[in-house]
This record gives structure tokens, C-alpha cells and sequence, in this order.
């Protein structure tokens, strides 16, 4: 089983001069779900190399077991530090593609030509497809058979009242919710910060960073 994981390389947090990047939790715990079930994961980013981390991901209030595991395993460390570089990655080299969020993704992997192909190419194949988070983010403009891959399916993603919270919903591209909506996805949603996750054929999406386990967890399943 070998599973892509795909993080942003951005870094700044629209015109706020304020930094993001990806999640922590919504990388280490997928990670280790993935790891503990025997995959073989890939990581891979835009630019290579070390991602940004959001430091708000990292603060006190935000750990995690998870969290914990990984900044005791050096291994893992080592594997995020050094990312392969997106465009070299093929999709037939893999089984599925997970996207975790953090706001990063929004500004780089959304409208990355390259992440779009790998995503279609990897559905086209009849392979799964996750997200989670802002993940969601990465889909507004992949097709499936000529339709947005969202369109009828059920779907979450970060919710308007969550972005609301996080006083971002003036500073983001779009809006995960409104989105997904858009492109004709049947979106659902839990209350703000509970797990939630919906699974439509094979396409797997979580709406927070609570819900990465459960994601990863459910996409194991979808390829077994």
C-alpha cells in the first residue's frame, strides 16, 4: 500500500503579513495511521523540501498525541524535512493521494496545475482521493468526466462558522463551505471542531483538524 501525502509550500497568510502553512495534527496524525497500518507513505510539497508548518497549529492549546509522537520520532522528522518535489511524483506510482490542511493550501496547492493532474490522473484510475480540513481547498477545480469531482457527491470541508471563529473569513481565496457548494457538492457538516467525515464512492474529506484520524482512518478502509 503506498499512500502520497501532498502539503502546501506557502507560507504567508494572504496580505496580513502574518505566516501559516499546514496543520500539524492533520500531517501527524494521518501519518501515523498511515504508518501504524504498514503503508509505505511518500511526502511531497510544491517547492521540496521542509514545509511551513502554521505555528498557530503548534501552540499549547493545539497538541495532540499524535503531535507528540512525531516530535519524538526522528524518522519522521527527517521525512518531513525533506519532501519531494510535487511535479516529480506520479500518480501511478501510488494508490492514493491524502491532502491535509493548514490555510496554506489555499493560496498554492488550489490552483496548482500539477497537484490538479495528479488528482485527476489518481480518481481517473479508480484509486481514492482524501482531504481534509482546508484540504477540500485543493478539489475546487479538479474535473471528473468533464464535471467538477465534487458535483453530487457528499463532501465536508472547513466550515463558514469555523473560518468565522479563526476571524479569516476576510483574508482567504474563497470559503471551503460556500466552494464546495458552488461546484454542485452536497456538503455536510457537524458542529464547529467536533469529527466529521464524509465518504462518497472514493473521495474521502474531513471537515477539521479533529477529524484527520477519522479521514485517514476511513480512506484505509475505502482501500482495503
Amino acid at each position: 500500500m503506498k499512500i502520497l501525502m501532498v502539503l502546501t509550500s506557502h507560507d504567508q497568510l494572504g496580505n496580513t503579513g502574518k505566516p501559516t502553512g499546514f496543520w500539524l495534527e492533520e500531517f501527524a496524525a494521518p501519518y501515523y495511521v498511515f504508518k501504524d497500518a504498514g503503508a509505505e507513505i511518500t511526502v511531497a510539497s510544491p517547492k521540496g523540501g521542509q514545509p511551513p508548518i502554521d505555528p498557530k497549529s503548534d501552540e499549547p492549546g493545539n497538541q495532540t498525541e499524535a503531535m507528540a509522537r512525531f516530535k519524538n520520532d526522528p524518522e519522521a522528522q527527517e521525512v518531513l524535512a525533506n519532501t519531494v518535489k510535487l511535479r516529480d511524483v506520479r500518480a501511478d506510482d501510488y494508490d492514493t493521494v491524502f491532502y491535509p490542511g493548514g490555510h496554506g493550501p489555499m493560496w498554492d496547492l488550489a490552483d496548482d496545475p500539477t497537484s490538479i493532474a495528479l488528482i485527476e490522473a489518481i480518481y481517473n484510475a479508480g484509486k481514492p482521493v482524501a482531504a481534509v480540513c482546508h484540504g477540500p481547498a485543493v478539489l475546487h477545480r479538479v474535473s471528473y468526466q468533464g464535471e467538477p469531482i465534487v458535483k453530487g457527491k457528499r463532501v465536508t470541508g472547513f466550515t463558514n462558522s469555523e473560518e468565522e471563529a479563526v476571524q479569516l473569513t476576510n483574508v482567504v481565496p474563497f470559503l471551503v463551505e460556500d466552494e464546495l457548494k458552488r461546484l454542485g457538492g452536497r456538503y455536510e457538516k457537524a458542529g464547529d471542531w467536533e469529527s466529521f467525515v464524509t465518504v462518497d464512492g472514493r473521495l474521502i474529506t474531513g471537515q477539521n483538524p479533529a477529524s484527520s484520524s477519522a479521514a485517514a482512518q476511513e480512506l484505509l478502509k475505502v482501500l482495503r
